[in-house]
């Protein structure tokens, strides 16, 4: 990503991919991550899940919420985690070996002058259960006070989300109903609470095909979202679709790495889409690439694998000899601890930040389209 080193080395480019270092030469560690930007310090805030310490036979899944600062987007200093873990209570949702925290958003609610961050919790003691905790600060970088836990919006399990707001200070929660189409709710005028308002979009029966990390933008006053497929940390197609207003409808534009060949959306998933502020076509779409290691598993295998286990058509009893038998028909033996095991390393998991392209509409595209190239390395300069 952005190239950095030991020596405090100013970095000038961002380059996609490349190992994503902070200003002391350590790893950033803000995966599932959003940029926040306080214009009045004229200051961007990079949050998001510390992975640390999620190395293969370590348990664990995220060790809080790491926020990094900086005045030019291009060099990031670590300011700590502003959401701490909680080691000393099994039903914290912030415990690192009983709970697994995911994609934290945040929003400053000026009716409240409170910041307000939301994160998604998975529950080890019941994979199936996910819910999300709500905590507010006075300032940005903390400290954050729970002030709901355990919440099922809507009574729905949540999973990936985004969380927006308007010029007006109304908020939206976009999230994954689990294994089943996404959701758009209204949230209560403090920011912490979804409304009965909603809508529900891209209703799918199973993985693969459910989408989910949902990325929000407004251009023009069209609303954007673009998703992933349901593949755990493996990539797939990105989709992006349109619509005239918050709550849809949604109309389906297409993939938007059509330069991609893999089908992976160059081996990412994409967390939040960033609005460059003064520049007025500058959209960053802000990706991890979460096994930089393994970029050798072709998508097909896990499209595969997610569609025989979810839709029922491999019974259980036949789930390992199903699975061995794709891993020796995609020659993927040597990844037998990640696909088998489950030994993901996300600890050098890597970035790849890319501009957005956009396409007026045009017989080919009659809603106009939007495209992710790829970049060895580009600058906010070079943008209008």
């Amino acid at each position: 990503m952005v190239h950095g080193d030991s020596n405090n080395m100013k970095n000038h480019s961002i380059r996609p991919g490349k190992p994503f270092l902070d200003t002391e030469g350590k790893r950033i560690q803000a995966h599932g991550g959003s940029i926040f930007f306080d214009a009045e310090t004229e200051t961007y805030y990079l949050y998001g899940e510390n992975k640390e310490f999620s190395v293969p036979g370590s348990g664990i899944w995220t060790w809080g919420v790491r926020a990094y600062a900086s005045r030019d987007f291009y060099n990031w200093e670590d300011k700590g985690l502003i959401v701490e873990p909680v080691l000393d209570d099994p039903l914290s949702p912030f415990n690192p070996r009983t709970a697994c925290l995911d994609r934290p958003h945040i929003l400053f609610n000026q009716k409240t002058e409170k910041y307000v961050c939301w994160m998604k919790i998975m529950h080890r003691d019941d994979n199936r259960r996910q819910t999300v905790t709500i905590a507010v600060a006075d300032s940005f970088l903390g400290p954050y006070s729970i002030v709901q836990s355990g919440v099922s919006p809507l009574g729905m399990n949540a999973g990936d989300f985004d969380l927006v707001d308007d010029e007006n200070g109304k908020a939206y929660y976009y999230f994954e109903r689990v294994h089943s189409e996404l959701i758009c709710a209204e949230l209560t005028a403090d920011y912490t609470d979804v409304t009965d308002v909603c809508s529900h979009h891209f209703p799918h029966p199973y993985p693969p095909f459910v989408r989910e990390a949902p990325a929000h933008f407004k251009r023009n006053g069209l609303h954007y979202l673009i998703t992933s497929g349901t593949t755990g940390y493996f990539p797939n197609r990105s989709e992006v679709a349109v619509s005239e207003s918050w709550h849809g409808p949604f109309t389906v534009l297409g993939d938007p790495h059509p330069g991609d060949p893999t089908g992976t959306s160059f081996h990412s998933q994409i967390s939040s889409v960033f609005k460059m502020p003064g520049k007025k076509n500058l959209y960053v779409a802000l990706a991890d690439r979460w096994m930089p290691n393994a970029m050798e598993i072709p998508a097909a295998f896990c499209e595969e694998v997610f569609e025989g286990f979810f839709s029922g058509r491999v019974p259980l009893s036949e789930g390992e000899h199903f699975r061995e038998s794709l891993i020796r028909k995609y020659g993927l033996q040597g990844y037998r601890s990640i696909l088998v095991q489950n030994d993901t390393d996300t600890s050098v998991a890597d970035y790849v930040w890319l501009p957005l392209r956009f396409e007026e509409p045009a017989p080919q595209h009659p809603n106009g389209m939007i495209f992710i190239d790829w970049l060895d390395e580009w600058r906010i300069e070079d943008y209008s």
